[in-house]
């Protein structure tokens, strides 16, 4: 079903998708696409390209502009199976707007059953310039049997076993209603940070080398934020979420009813997320937020985005949490590219 241009790394593979590795160049575009039904994607590169970039020893990837990427895995996928695509969560946290592409395609993140052929990702920075290089990961991709099994019956069915959330009321309604914790529920911490514009360099694949202040503004308690026009900002929840093993959940993108801004690009959560199984007792989901067109007041315990879960198939060896999971036990966190952050250095 997968084809590996190089043998897969170490850590590739996850409790329940495959992380995509970047091919060994990009592709300056002049604007986003889809294929269509009759098109190939290199076709379509050839018409818009703007210029090729060599990604094999690294490469800077500016804001505001797009490029695609062909990625190391390609698919032969049988019928009946299907998959889906998503950013990292560390790629959604840095505000890179990122989206897989098949030949054909006529919707990003979607691979139809029994497709066979190659994967691009396309690439947008929002906020910092990147460093990436051939072998980065930005997405990854989950395999689906059958049609999606995602109902409020389900979630009803698995709250009633364990208590999805640990705090607060229980809203099932299209989805685990949870709410913006804007009075920071962490003691002296801030309730958010605010992603700072011009800023320096983010090299993807180095962990914990930068300091906060220096590409984000700590955002400090209080019981509403107006969210600024195409700012970025990083939240939590108040309600701690737990996925069990047996079942993945995912974040609807963008629910127009609950106001004009997008929350959680990176809406995938894994089996085992914030359960005790994966070494965890409920974990506060972080919620990347953009604000669309118009300034939006947001208020403390506003519903701000809704929780889908699915089974799997079986039960993964290791649950998140057991397998080096960066975002475990996570309250407000920061992608992963940054060094803890000190609450003393607060202005």
């Amino acid at each position: 079903m997968i084809k590996l241009a190089k043998p897969a790394d170490q850590d590739q593979i996850q409790p329940a998708s495959l992380d995509l590795r970047l091919g060994a160049e990009a592709y300056r575009v002049r604007a986003s696409f889809l294929p269509g039904p009759k098109t190939q994607v290199a076709d379509k590169l050839r018409e818009i390209v703007l210029h090729r970039i060599d990604l094999s020893e690294g490469a800077v990837l500016e804001t505001g502009c797009v490029y695609i990427v062909p990625l190391m895995e390609s698919l032969k996928l049988p019928k009946g199976i299907s998959a889906a695509a998503n950013p990292k969560s560390s790629t959604g946290r840095l505000d890179i707007f990122t989206r897989v592409i098949t030949d054909y395609a006529q919707e990003f993140d979607k691979v139809p059953e029994a497709y066979e052929g190659p994967l691009y990702a396309e690439i947008s920075p929002r906020t910092f310039p990147i460093l990436a290089r051939q072998g980065s990961r930005l997405s990854q991709i989950r395999f689906r049997k059958g049609a999606s099994l995602a109902t409020d019956a389900l979630i009803h069915e698995l709250h009633a076993k364990e208590p999805l959330i640990t705090s607060g009321d229980v809203n099932i309604d299209g989805g685990l209603a949870l709410s913006v914790d804007l009075r920071a529920m962490e003691k002296d911490g801030p309730v958010g940070f605010r992603a700072k514009r011009h800023s320096a360099l983010v090299d993807v694949d180095k962990k914990a080398a930068l300091d906060v202040l220096d590409y984000w503004e700590p955002i400090w308690k209080q019981g509403s934020l107006i969210l600024d026009p195409d700012q970025f900002y990083i939240l939590a929840s108040k309600e701690a979420v737990r996925v069990p093993p047996s079942h993945a959940a995912e974040m609807v993108p963008f629910n127009p009813l609950v106001g004009e801004f997008r929350v959680h690009y990176a809406g995938f959560f894994d089996p085992g997320f914030g359960h005790a199984s994966g070494g965890g007792e409920g974990a506060r989901a972080v919620l990347e937020v953009r604000s669309h067109e118009v300034p939006f007041i947001l208020e403390d315990g506003q519903i701000i985005g809704r929780l889908v879960y699915e089974p799997l198939t079986e039960v993964p060896d290791k649950v998140y949490g057991q397998v080096g999971s960066n975002y475990q036990k996570q309250g407000l966190k920061l992608s992963k590219h940054f060094k803890p952050f000190d609450v003393k250095s607060r202005a």
